[in-house]
């Protein structure tokens, strides 16, 4: 609530002397009697009429505060604001691989890429992110989207076996995934458009070179940003043997100048990350640098609010002036 008129607020000062009046003068005003002695009436019990005396002093302030308010004209606002948001484009492309299944990062590279993945959604309420998952093939698990809850759920069904039981190829396909989450952008209508690809190997599957994906996104205008992910040398590996599962090292081969290259040739840069602090810090650089841009415009209508006031005001005063010559009435 505001008020139009503020400095009518400043009468309420005027209570002050009113009360000090009161307090200092209170009793010369009130009528007395002599008595000899004033023994028997030691004891005597206050009248209610005698408590409630100082009744009448807090309506007449109580009127004279709500009678400031009215002249102050207090008055409410409804508003509401009118967003225009100008979004980024996003394809977040995945690397499914049964190599993700390796524990250099926990528990597991897919699961801490999707983890980070989802924190990344999260913060990005205004943008169209979609989701592209490739091994030996690529697909589109989610189109682009601002339905971020649907997203993450599709997200969180991300499995890399579905390689291992052979509904796509294993292997990894940079290309192929590259190419296909450039696909679902090329008709984007958005100002900035961007892939985020994260694989832990080297391409060595699909009918489209890494280079030429990343030419195709060049003359599309889309940056992408390249994530390899993994420790350096050697990571332990879940091989299924009879009985149960036994670890064993596999080498991490990781093509760091073809994701090196990629990137520089969108404008984009690539990452390296060997532990999962490393790659939470990847994805919160890349929000830093894609930030969506947001003007607000806001509107305002305002509605006057003393009417409560002023009935508020007649009904105490109304009730004093009651009172004053019923209960309180004083005899001349």
């Amino acid at each position: 609530m505001e008020f139009a008129n503020k400095e009518y607020l400043l009468l309420l000062l005027l209570l002050i002397p009113y009360i000090i009046w009161y307090l200092m003068y209170r009793k010369k005003s009130e009528p007395t009697m002599r008595m000899s002695d004033t023994n028997a009436y030691r004891y005597a019990p206050r009248s209610w009429k005698v408590t409630l005396m100082p009744l009448q002093p807090l309506l007449r302030m109580a009127v004279f505060t709500l009678v400031v308010l009215v002249l102050a004209r207090p008055q409410t606002q409804n508003s509401w604001k009118n967003q225009t948001v100008e979004g980024i484009d996003i394809m977040l492309a995945m690397d499914v691989s049964t190599s993700m299944l390796a524990e250099d990062l926990k528990p597991n590279r897919i699961e801490a890429a999707k983890q980070v993945a989802a924190e990344f959604i999260t913060g990005r309420p205004n943008d169209n992110i979609g989701l592209s998952i490739f091994a030996g093939e690529a697909f589109t698990q989610c189109p682009m989207t601002t339905d971020h809850a649907s997203l993450l759920n599709l997200l969180q069904g991300v499995r890399t076996d579905i390689a291992a039981r052979g509904l796509i190829e294993d292997g990894t396909a940079i290309g192929m995934g590259l190419a296909n989450a450039v696909s679902r952008l090329k008709d984007s209508k958005a100002k900035s458009r961007v892939v985020i690809l994260l694989t832990d190997g080297s391409n060595n599957r699909g009918d489209l070179s890494p280079m030429t994906a990343a030419e195709i996104a060049k003359s599309l205008g889309i940056r992408v940003y390249t994530i390899g992910v993994g420790t350096n040398k050697v990571a332990p590996y879940p091989m299924q043997v009879a009985g149960g599962v036994q670890y064993v090292n596999v080498p991490v081969e990781i093509d760091t100048k073809t994701l090196s290259d990629i990137a520089a040739a969108t404008d984009g840069d690539f990452y390296r990350a060997t532990n999962n602090r490393e790659l939470q810090n990847i994805y919160k650089e890349i929000d830093k640098l894609e930030k969506s841009k947001l003007n607000v415009k806001k509107f305002s209508k305002k509605y006057e609010a003393y009417q409560p006031f002023a009935l508020l005001a007649v009904l105490l005063l109304l009730l004093e002036v009651l009172l004053r010559i019923t209960v309180f009435r004083k005899l001349p």
